[in-house]
């Protein structure tokens, strides 16, 4: 049943977003009860932030030592291009960084539950190609992190345009050059 209301709460986020999403919305299209949705979460944004948190969790950047922050970078763009393709999460994650500039709960629940988890995935990357001598130990380690992923997440989400592997060699060059001059 965990399974259904999950993907209730995801297509529902997806057609009506946050703030018209209601727990009995998600009841009717789970084909469930309200103490299904009640004896798990006290309220429709501790179930938004739990689920969205888990599917977050089995999507997290890879951080097994490459041995080349080239082959990183590369492997990050294509691996948040795949997770950004999906039709869902195309319409959610914009919905949920919107809705979070309006609810200040909702912002600090999932930055510490969805972005400071991919935030540390990151700068572990980043950590080893420093340890490698790749990048210098006194690198704006938050800078660097929001250069992994902001210009992916705006050309995706925000602007659209071609992502083909010209674009991953591109962008993936372009990282690298940005990593290079973050001091």
């Amino acid at each position: 049943m965990t399974e259904t209301i999950r993907r209730a709460v995801f297509e529902e986020l997806a057609q009506t977003g946050f703030a018209r999403m209601s727990m009995e919305a998600v009841t009717r299209r789970a084909r469930v009860g309200k103490a299904a949705l009640y004896r798990r979460w006290p309220s429709k944004e501790a179930m938004v932030v739990e689920l969205v948190s888990e599917a977050a969790a089995e999507h997290l950047p890879a951080t097994a030592d490459s041995g080349s922050l080239p082959d990183d970078v590369e492997r990050f763009v294509r691996d948040t291009m795949a997770d950004l393709r999906h039709p869902l999460v195309g319409r959610i994650v914009p919905d949920l960084v919107a809705e979070s500039a309006r609810n200040p709960s909702l912002s600090a629940a999932l930055h510490e539950a969805v972005l400071a988890p991919r935030r540390a995935a990151v700068a572990t990357v980043l950590h080893q190609a420093i340890d490698r001598g790749e990048l210098p130990a006194d690198i704006d380690m938050g800078l660097a992190v929001d250069l992994f992923g902001a210009p992916l997440y705006f050309r995706m989400l925000a602007v659209g345009g071609p992502t083909d592997d010209a674009y991953v060699a591109r962008l993936t060059r372009a990282v690298l050059s940005a990593l290079a001059a973050s001091r």
